[in-house]
């Protein structure tokens, strides 16, 4: 795992937000694909980008990101967010979901796919990560984030709630009932074989938010630093990573 005290770019800085245990482990891949390809500028799609907080960074770093979201409310902060950073040149805004993706873009345009917290809300994964793929370049990348099944499970049972915990570990799409916000959750080989029957090849998984959503507040917010570096120490070992609230898999489209 690349190791990172800010987040930087080959022509200057990076100058989003500060690395917190919700975004270090994403960074520091991508961090590494962008030194992999120093010397280009990439065309970004970043599904579900919401208000930008990929996406503007990475514009700053002098890519083309291309926002592709269900909410107008988070396009219009992501547009003035853009603006005020200085890159609305280099930031699209386009209004629609994952489920419709393949008809929002064109095929092989893009060097560079952002999906986080997508596939566990829409109605069929599957055509998504097929959209997704055809997507990139042949040799591009996916950066797909997706809800931990094993955390819901910890996460209900440390409540109290054991019945919903016993559900969710039983249910094949780790989902909690009808009342649940998410379609389903992973574990690490279910969504590598999701992606894997897509058509990509899966490089790394790591755990994101391995014990950040566990630890009482005042641990998490006295020691920020001391938790992104055991965020980043613990994401790519199981069985630490297995128990994170988020997994993390970057893959590539073969050439």
């Amino acid at each position: 795992m690349t190791r990172l005290d800010r987040v930087e770019q080959t022509r200057g800085r990076l100058t989003g937000p500060p690395l917190t245990p919700r975004t270090a482990v994403i960074w520091s891949v991508l961090r590494a694909e962008l030194d992999r390809r120093a010397d280009d500028l990439l065309t970004v799609l970043d599904v579900g980008g919401g208000t930008g907080g990929f996406a503007v960074p990475l514009a700053q770093a002098g890519h083309r990101v291309t926002v592709v979201d269900a909410s107008p409310d988070a396009l219009a902060a992501l547009t003035r967010r853009a603006a005020e950073a200085g890159v609305a040149d280099r930031v699209c805004a386009v209004q629609g979901d994952g489920d419709a993706l393949a008809g929002l873009v064109e095929p092989a345009s893009v060097d560079l796919v952002l999906c986080h917290s997508v596939l566990e809300v829409v109605d069929d994964p599957a055509p998504v990560v097929a959209a997704l793929v055809a997507a990139l370049r042949p040799g591009g990348a996916a950066s797909v984030l997706v809800a931990g099944q094993a955390a819901a499970v910890l996460g209900r049972a440390m409540n109290g709630h054991l019945d919903l915990a016993a559900t969710v570990a039983a249910d094949p799409a780790g989902a909690a009932g009808p009342r649940d916000t998410l379609l389903r959750r992973y574990d690490a080989d279910r969504a590598a074989a999701l992606l894997t029957d897509g058509g990509l090849a899966v490089e790394e998984i790591h755990g994101v938010r391995v014990l950040a959503d566990l630890l009482p507040a005042a641990v998490a917010d006295g020691q920020p630093a001391a938790l992104v570096e055991l965020e980043r120490a613990l994401a790519s070992r199981p069985p630490y990573r297995d128990l994170a609230a988020q997994l993390h898999l970057f893959a590539r489209r073969p050439a």
